[in-house]
């Protein structure tokens, strides 16, 4: 009964599986991505994430099939490149499928939110589910940048940084903490910069303002 309550209660909170699972893969990251083996699992976890993601589209008022178009072929380049992270057409191709979904689902999750006039418990998942997938869908644009640009990005260790680089460098631009030792080292790189910096803010002032507005009136 406990197994099928827990269940039951992951059922009616999809972004909060989606936001869990995204922050654990956080922590797994540096523990998984040191061997050929911990690359395979850390791709079978991003692979967990997209399918989280899709079903968590699934509530919301987008439309679940777009998500499944751009996530079914991502899974796939999970895997390869989880295999070979440092062959520059896999990591592209990956990057050109995972950007769109990713963003789609950010979409996805801001029509969520707006969707009613009451905040509900999976609608206060769904503002952190919500940032932290445009986090990941700017660490694949800044990916695709880095193999179409090679030093768009510098930083003490060198001119090419890893991919978990990458998702820290999308973190702290999109907090404005301002914490990273990665920079911007070419116009193509500044101007992906700069558009996640006008979506940080925008996030701040159109969602999540919203939703404290709504929370503070009931």
């Amino acid at each position: 009964m406990r197994a099928s309550g827990l269940l039951t209660t992951l059922k009616s909170y999809p972004c909060a599986v989606l936001l869990g699972g995204q922050l654990a893969a956080i922590l797994l990251f540096p523990f998984l991505d040191t061997s050929p083996l911990g690359r395979g699992a850390l791709g079978v976890v991003s692979m967990f994430l997209v399918a989280a993601a899709i079903w968590a589209v699934r509530f919301s008022p987008a439309l679940a099939w777009v998500a499944a178009l751009f996530g079914l072929p991502a899974m796939a380049f999970t895997m390869a490149e989880a295999v070979a992270p440092h062959v520059g057409w896999i990591v592209l191709v990956s990057a050109l499928l995972h950007t769109p979904f990713y963003l789609y689902v950010f979409f996805a999750m801001v029509r969520y939110l707006y969707e009613d006039e009451h905040v509900t418990r999976d609608e206060l998942f769904a503002v952190g589910a919500a940032f932290t997938v445009v986090a990941w869908g700017f660490a694949y644009v800044f990916s695709a940048s880095q193999v179409l640009w090679p030093g768009s990005f510098v930083s003490p260790s060198g001119d090419t940084q890893s991919w978990f680089e990458l998702l820290f460098l999308s973190f702290t631009n999109l907090t404005g903490v301002g914490l990273s030792d990665i920079t911007p080292a070419t116009d193509h790189a500044r101007s992906v910069i700069t558009v996640q910096q006008v979506i940080g803010v925008l996030y701040l002032a159109l969602v999540v303002a919203r939703l404290v507005g709504l929370t503070s009136r009931r």
